[in-house]
């Protein structure tokens, strides 16, 4: 009994060591089989995110050449063949054309263009209808529309007229004496029904070039205005209430009233706006690029994104021929990349453009208002989606 017992404890004894290394084998086997499994879900998660994010990017060839004024209309797009204007939707495809005659220009709003040729103005809405055409009593300088109102520059360069129309060509103002021996540099309109306006304009007879910036209340009276300096006044973003001026030196900041606000003011020297992105509430994104890189040959390599009182820098990975800011993003655009960050964020992913095969982005146009960048490949035109 107890040689039995021995035996079989001695079995027993036997065979615990060789359960133990299977145990351990096991366990081993079920480690590497779950991080196998493991592995393969996070690649298939990775691929199938990679994919997701590059399928949303397509590539469109418009039909129009990168040389004929392409501009951007909301969300379609403009261009002009020396005898017509075309409309096109985002994607391609004309849906309406104005015949204008050569040596026409035109400036659009998101709804509508304005189009001058020597001393004849034409309004024409969304549709392809002409809404205003009619002559002025000198040549044009330039015209600007709004969802309201046209405004019109005509006449000698220090001696400019400015019309201000509605858009069935009413007339609604007109300013002269303001602007006797200065250049108008640009108009604009703001407020929620585009009931205030303002202009740039140089005084080039001054002992200093000065730029002047008027606001007015459109058909009433003259609100304000305030002495620029020497440094060229080049653009002007109502911003969540607020006229944000950029010189090549300083953003000033004012109220509709042009009562400036000395603590919004920010120095911008050696920086350029290049883009505007409005969210639905809240500060307008507004981005900037290093001005000696807009026009060199090696590209953007730095963005600048100012929101109010904050100020962001970006590092983009690659050299790239230009950038917007869209929907609360960056997207930068190099070769056949785009690159792609949030305002909020430092980090850019990178995506492929299907362009053609050895075909490259020469040049950015803009972006339109549903999320597509016009882009130039040498005299070809693409329209973008971008990636989310």
């Amino acid at each position: 009994m107890l040689d039995r017992d021995k035996r079989h404890g001695n079995a027993y004894e036997a065979r615990e060591p060789m359960s133990r290394g299977k145990r351990i084998l096991s366990w081993i086997a079920v480690v590497v089989a779950v991080a196998a499994i493991a592995l393969v879900l996070v690649t298939l998660v990775r691929l199938i995110f990679f994919r997701d994010r590059t399928t949303r990017i397509s590539a469109n060839l418009l039909p129009c050449a990168a040389s004929q004024d392409v501009t951007i209309m909301g969300d379609r797009v403009l261009y002009y063949d020396g005898s017509s204007i075309h409309c096109m939707g985002a994607a391609g495809g004309i849906q309406w054309s104005v015949p204008v005659g050569a040596g026409a220009q035109f400036s659009a709003s998101d709804n509508g263009l304005v189009i001058w040729l020597g001393t004849d103005v034409y309004v024409v809405d969304g549709n392809g209808h002409t809404t205003y055409n009619a002559s002025q009593d000198g040549a044009v300088q330039f015209a600007r529309l709004s969802g309201n109102y046209c405004a019109i520059v005509y006449g000698e360069d220090t001696k400019p007229v400015l019309s201000v129309r509605n858009l069935d060509g009413g007339a609604v103002d007109s300013e002269r004496e303001a602007y006797e021996g200065m250049l108008l540099l640009d108009v604009g309109f703001y407020g929620e029904a585009d009931q205030y306006m303002w202009t740039l304009a140089m005084d080039v007879y001054g002992v200093t070039i000065n730029t002047v910036l008027n606001t007015f209340q459109v058909g009433k009276m003259n609100t304000g205005l305030v002495n620029l300096g020497e440094y060229l006044a080049y653009r002007v973003i109502y911003d969540n209430g607020t006229l944000r001026v950029y010189t090549t030196q300083q953003m000033f900041s004012f109220n509709y009233k042009a009562v400036q606000d000395m603590s919004g003011n920010q120095l911008v020297h050696g920086w350029q706006v290049i883009g505007v992105d409005y969210p639905q509430r809240g500060n307008a994104n507004i981005l900037l690029a290093k001005s000696d890189q807009l026009n060199a040959a090696a590209g953007l390599s730095e963005l600048r994104v100012m929101t109010g009182q904050t100020d962001r820098r970006f590092d983009i990975p690659s050299l790239s021929v230009g950038a917007v800011v869209y929907n609360g993003s960056i997207y930068a655009v190099s070769g056949s990349q785009i690159y792609h960050t949030g305002i909020n964020r430092q980090q850019f992913y990178s995506h492929q453009i299907p362009l053609p095969e050895g075909m490259t982005v020469t040049g950015l146009i803009g972006v339109t208002s549903g999320g597509r960048i016009i882009v130039a490949c040498g005299d070809s035109v693409y329209s973008v989606t971008l990636p989310r």
